[in-house]
């Protein structure tokens, strides 16, 4: 998986306050993981990228990335907004819109790249960055991912900081040494996009 990384200064310099901002809270029992029908319907998101097919229409068919307005360009059409839309969603935008031009369109919309869905690792790890989330990721791969803990790192302490729609965050805390011994068991949690994990030193 390609990284594009982001400068360390800014990663750690954030890690430091959002742990200044965790210091005394509580941590949360970690969540169950979620089921089939727990699942969000996918939405569409700034910098994902798009395949549009329409069938038996080349010249309409485009791949294309999400602006920072939330908006895509498609032939004939122009601009339409993708952003929070449901990949099913914008099919049917797209197909009404096209039905002006185009007698009885079959369009298909496909998630090409999932861009706006990540989580960051920041703090003792080899490589702070942002890793996408594409599938179904756990505390410990996401940390992998970013090259795994650094010899300072307080691997007994690491901190998730999840933010929900109103603003609101919880926190939850991976002890490494005890889930690795069998000692807290579900505590390795499945991520949401916007996580945060933070790993003191």
């Amino acid at each position: 998986m390609r990284l594009s990384f982001e400068p360390a200064r800014v990663l750690l310099t954030l890690a430091l306050l959002l742990g200044a901002g965790c210091a005394g809270r509580a941590p949360a029992p970690p969540p169950l993981d979620p089921t089939p029908t727990d699942r969000e319907t996918y939405t569409i998101g700034v910098t994902d990228v798009l395949k549009i097919s329409v069938w038996k229409n080349e010249e309409l068919s485009v791949e294309v990335q999400v602006r920072a307005d939330g908006m895509i360009s498609v032939p004939l059409i122009d601009d339409v907004r993708a952003e929070g839309l449901t990949p099913q969603e914008l099919k049917e935008v797209i197909t009404r819109q096209l039905s002006e031009y185009v007698t009885a369109p079959d369009v298909t919309v496909l998630v090409q790249q999932m861009n706006s869905r990540f989580v960051s690792v920041l703090g003792e790890v080899r490589q702070p960055n942002r890793v996408p989330l594409t599938r179904d990721l756990r505390v410990l791969e996401a940390i992998a991912l970013v090259g795994g803990f650094t010899t300072f790192a307080n691997k007994n302490d690491v901190r998730i900081v999840r933010r929900d729609l109103d603003g609101n965050e919880t926190e939850y805390r991976f002890d490494y040494d005890a889930y690795v011994r069998g000692r807290a068991p579900g505590s390795n949690i499945v991520l949401q996009s916007g996580d945060v994990i933070i790993v003191p030193d």
